[in-house]
């Protein structure tokens, strides 16, 4: 739980005793590789903080093809944040692409923590302000980068993705196909 308490330092000051609480709101789980913590159709109940691993968040599109919109890997949250908030059905589906240890929070859950813990409020405002310019970032590269582009970039920011995430899902996240992006990076590599 150390790499926890390592990443509120970077956002936050709690003590060893504060932390101890903060911690106590929250569940580990020890999860396998590609497996579901949530799917389509499902009320989205909690919030993942990955310890180690990687999680994936998707939906499938009107072809049936998987469209992955965001990883998540240590020290990174996820969760369908729209249905989470309202406590609504999630059209997406979340699941493990490493074998994962997690920390999982439910709204309620969080709650309390807030409640408690007021600097945590601080914390997830901080967490959500970089996850939006993320997403604000993203859609602009979207519509202003080629395809090839887009997988420069992306490598360039992300190269240990490159190495632990499959190509396959690495292609699903640009919206590319599996052969796409293989056309790509051997024309890179030329």
């Amino acid at each position: 739980m150390d790499t926890f308490k390592a990443h509120l330092d970077k956002f936050i000051r709690v003590d060893d005793e504060e932390y101890a609480s903060i911690l106590s709101f929250f569940e580990v789980m020890e999860v396998k590789k590609k497996q579901n913590l949530m799917l389509n159709g499902e009320v989205c109940r909690c919030m993942y903080f990955v310890l180690q691993g990687c999680l994936r968040k998707f939906f499938i599109n009107e072809k049936g093809v998987e469209q992955t919109t965001e990883f998540a890997i240590e020290n990174w949250w996820i969760t369908d944040t729209f249905a989470y908030e309202r406590q609504i059905s999630s059209e997406f589906c979340i699941q493990t692409v490493e074998r994962c240890t997690i920390l999982v929070i439910d709204l309620q859950s969080q709650e309390l923590l807030l409640k408690k813990h007021p600097v945590m409020e601080r914390y997830f405002r901080m967490i959500y302000q970089r996850a939006y310019a993320s997403s604000e970032r993203r859609i602009r590269y979207l519509y202003e980068m080629t395809r090839e582009e887009l997988y420069v970039n992306f490598s360039t920011q992300y190269p240990w993705f490159i190495q632990r995430i499959p190509q396959y899902l690495i292609a699903s996240f640009l919206g590319f196909t599996p052969e796409y992006l293989s056309e790509i990076r051997a024309k890179l590599r030329s």
